[in-house]
């Protein structure tokens, strides 16, 4: 089991002038879904996956795994970022090792390990290459292959294609879903694209603006592999966008 409970969980960056980041968000992750949390920038959707990560607490609610308190690290999740941030000093298979390398596996297991989860990654033959020798797209596959190495029942994605070009981007998206139906991962994936999240997405989360709250929860009736021009996809993307522009508009959640 893989599920996360997410209640009543608020944040708030205390100083001079506290910043609200996120108010009151109530939320269930399914175990082996696809959830996309989708809203504008500096709504908290990052901060509400560093909370899941562990890398931040709440300042108040509460968050289950498996129906009991979220630990501070959890192996069980693995995190992925926008920036990969592989060091550049270790080939390609010695930075998707290191978290492996950190829990003591043997050199040979975890270059083994390493190298199953670079070829998922579509990064077979490039296990000797630097990050530097990388194209974005590539350095990110890396750090997907990474966040698989330790075999974590959850992948938490803090927009992970944000940063490569769009055909790239299309790409990666086709290999993230052949890679969750294949692990049969829960993925918890963050992104301000709509097209991206109905594409992807079992469900959709949409926060509003700053302080975030939960809009709308938007399920996806569709299975995978979608075709992009779906006109089924393109009715939810477009009311996707007016409860974007309602929450814009001031309408209450």
């Amino acid at each position: 089991m893989a599920e996360i409970v997410i209640r009543q969980v608020t944040k708030i960056y205390p100083g001079e002038a506290a910043v609200e980041c996120l108010d009151r968000i109530d939320l269930n992750v399914r175990d082996g879904e696809f959830l996309c949390i989708l809203g504008p920038s500096g709504c908290g959707k990052s901060t509400l996956l560093e909370i899941l990560a562990g890398l931040q607490q709440p300042t108040d609610g509460e968050i289950l795994f498996d129906r009991s308190p979220l630990p501070r690290l959890n192996h069980k999740l693995g995190m992925v970022f926008q920036d990969p941030s592989l060091y550049p000093w270790r080939t390609v298979v010695d930075n998707v090792a290191l978290g492996l390398e950190i829990r003591g596996v043997g050199k040979a297991k975890r270059k083994r390990i390493a190298e199953k989860y670079l070829a998922m990654a579509g990064l077979g033959g490039f296990e000797q290459k630097y990050p530097h020798q990388l194209s974005g797209g590539m350095r990110q596959r890396a750090g997907l292959a990474r966040a698989l190495a330790n075999e974590p029942e959850v992948l938490l994605m803090d927009e992970p294609f944000g940063a490569v070009d769009y055909l790239t981007r299309l790409q990666l998206q086709d290999d993230l879903v052949n890679i969750w139906k294949t692990e049969k991962k829960t993925i918890v994936f963050v992104t301000h694209d709509v097209s991206e999240a109905i594409y992807l997405g079992d469900r959709v989360a949409l926060l509003t603006a700053r302080p975030g709250r939960i809009k709308k929860i938007v399920e996806i009736p569709k299975d995978h592999p979608r075709r992009r021009d779906d006109m089924d996809l393109s009715i939810i993307q477009n009311d996707i966008y007016s409860a974007i522009q309602e929450a814009a508009d001031g309408t209450p959640a």
